[in-house]
């Protein structure tokens, strides 16, 4: 079972969000049962921020100055599953969520979705450095996705 800690710095996040922790649980409840963690508690936090914050921490971290629509930060290279396993830590953007700010709010939704599961491969040491790498996440982004929409609408 993965549970998700939601925090939030940006107020717009409140408008297009209301139950933001709910929100995040519930897709992780739609992923495959792969990524379920059946009988293991599967713990992370997500930021829900905006392009200035993120662009800092994307500079300190990363050394990186610009912004961007996510950031992970993997608890650890080699993730050891027991009871209870913290994995990291996730921030998205809301500047980058709400483009363009006329998209329906379906579109911002599944914009998200997508977004947060690319982050949360990230949080279990997915990269995307290397063509075949890259190839192996898109696959894996792209059946957990197809999961949660099916089971989402």
């Amino acid at each position: 079972m993965i549970n998700v800690d939601v925090f939030s710095n940006e107020k717009a996040w409140s408008k297009r969000l209301k139950k933001k922790e709910l929100f995040f649980n519930k897709v992780c409840r739609l992923f495959p049962k792969k990524y379920q963690f059946v009988d293991k508690k599967i713990i992370f936090t997500v930021l829900l921020s905006n392009n200035k914050n993120i662009k800092k921490l994307n500079r300190k971290f990363r050394k990186k100055n610009k912004s961007t629509d996510i950031l992970s930060f993997p608890f650890s290279q080699k993730i050891k599953f027991s009871k209870k396993t913290y994995i990291g830590d996730i921030i998205i953007s809301y500047n980058f969520v709400d483009k363009p700010k006329s998209q329906k709010f379906k579109v911002f939704k599944n914009k998200l979705i997508k977004i947060f599961i690319h982050g949360f491969l990230h949080l279990l040491n997915f990269d995307h450095k290397k063509n075949k790498d890259y190839e192996k996440m898109l696959n894996e982004e792209k059946l957990i996705y197809k999961s949660v929409i099916s089971k989402l609408y």
